[in-house]
């Protein structure tokens, strides 16, 4: 059966997805956080997390506040799960919602499943892939009453002079945690989802031990990849959009005013050319400012929620990755390899940040920290085709433009090699590259004033 007859199958079968409750307790190892949601009668999901304690972070917060924090991030949960069947209606029945929040969650669902419906072949538009409906009748469930005052005055709690920075392992939230630890009477605290070899041991090689660090668990429930073993529709959903969501909860428990995102200008670059279908949707512009609007509008909280790489392309934030050398033995951007803290060397993640960082790093030494010479690797040549334009789309995975990965590579041609180049170079085109610069910033950002010129003197100083 095709994905689309499968689609129109499973609609018919289960025609609604419920979001039934979703649930938080305080205990003293920390904040534990559980959703329910349910399709049909026998299909039950109940996906948790977990924010082990803390000396910086303070539970006792407002009632209303952890709800809305808490519900908000089932509502982007729920997306996960929701796309096994694919039910018409999503019915929430632990919350309400008026039609402007309706509006924004099905524009975050739909975009962000753009690449979900491309790869399965399935036609689906904005208007009919989804209806939003809610109950009016509250199900949370918080299991004991560490909570504030209501009247507790939340906004004035945030410290706008301090960083909330998720740490994913790769060089971009590298370059955003260094350069803001760099002013003075700043306090950056990195943040970890799932920590991991890279993400553990960038923090530690910042200076940071895992105490200093805010931690989240997200636990996937076990039924979703068994159902997605027996057949059911399966692929990417926005998990920028869902980190977003945490954030504001993990800066909402430390008092911190600004939660620094290291998403660069190249991520609103669409994968599949001529269309919208975008692997990094919710890592792009558009999605940053509707979520700050959505935040500013029906979120009680302080925190301000930001990409403090905007401005860059992805050949500046390699230019500047490349100048903190302690990590280079350390980062992984490879998602085959992430359980192994590896480069698997196979796949266009890794194609991508070796070609991004040729021009900055010398060939041996950057031979040595992926473990090959990958552009000797011509088992890559369908990788460097997509990552390059010649072929339909670009790799589905968080990579670069095309004008920035020839800037590169004409970079990296002029400066390491002469008559003799590496394989995949050898019938090698250059294209002009004249909307790649190194030392200009893009505009459309949301920085302010001091965090732009903080950006703009280590960029000139690095081109430089």
């Amino acid at each position: 059966m095709s994905n689309q007859k499968k689609y129109d199958s499973f609609r018919q079968t289960y025609p609604e997805f419920v979001y039934e409750r979703y649930g938080y307790d305080v205990q003293p190892d920390g904040l534990h956080i559980v959703f329910r949601f349910r399709i049909g009668e026998d299909v039950c999901f109940e996906p948790t997390a977990f924010i082990p304690t803390r000396c910086f972070l303070h539970f006792e917060q407002p009632k209303e506040v952890m709800d809305a924090l808490v519900f908000n991030i089932g509502m982007v949960e729920l997306v996960s799960y929701w796309k096994c069947y694919c039910p018409p209606v999503v019915r929430v029945a632990c919350g309400t919602l008026d039609d402007g929040q309706i509006a924004f969650w099905k524009k975050v669902y739909f975009n962000g499943l753009g690449e979900f419906f491309f790869t399965n072949g399935i036609h689906a538009t904005m208007e009919d892939f989804m209806r939003i409906e809610c109950l009016d009748v509250p199900m949370t469930e918080c299991l004991n009453n560490l909570t504030a005052p209501a009247t507790q005055a939340i906004k004035q709690s945030s410290n706008q002079a301090n960083y909330l920075v998720p740490i994913g392992g790769g060089k971009d939230s590298v370059v955003t945690l260094e350069l803001l630890a760099s002013q003075d009477g700043v306090r950056v605290k990195p943040l970890i989802m799932n920590p991991r070899g890279a993400t553990i041991g960038c923090v530690e090689a910042a200076g940071y031990g895992m105490d200093d660090v805010l931690v989240i668990y997200r636990s996937i429930d076990p039924l979703l990849l068994e159902l997605n073993s027996q057949g059911c529709l399966n692929g990417h959903t926005p998990f920028s959009a869902m980190l977003a969501c945490y954030t504001l909860l993990a800066a909402q428990l430390c008092g911190y005013g600004r939660i620094a995102l290291s998403n660069e200008y190249s991520a609103n670059e669409s994968t599949v050319v001529g269309t919208t279908v975008n692997h990094q949707y919710s890592k792009g512009l558009e999605f940053e400012n509707d979520f700050r609007q959505y935040v500013a509008e029906y979120l009680p909280t302080g925190a301000e929620y930001f990409s403090f790489l905007r401005p860059l392309s992805e050949l500046q934030i390699a230019m500047l990755f490349s100048r903190f050398e302690k990590y280079h033995d350390i980062f992984r951007s490879c998602n085959a390899g992430s359980k192994q803290d590896i480069w698997c060397g196979k796949c266009a993640k890794c194609l991508f940040a070796y070609i991004i960082l040729s021009p900055f790093i010398a060939p041996a030494r950057l031979d040595s920290i992926f473990g090959k010479a990958m552009l000797d690797d011509m088992g890559l040549k369908p990788f460097f085709d997509q990552l390059t334009g010649q072929a339909e789309t670009k790799p589905f995975e968080c990579v670069g433009t095309i004008g920035e990965v020839h800037a590169a590579l004409a970079m990296t041609l002029h400066r390491w090699y002469g008559d003799c180049r590496p394989a995949l170079l050898r019938n090698y085109a250059s294209h002009p590259t004249e909307d790649v610069r190194l030392d200009t910033l893009f505009d459309g950002h949301n920085l302010n004033d001091q965090e732009l010129a903080l950006l703009s003197r280590y960029v000139q100083a690095a081109t430089v």
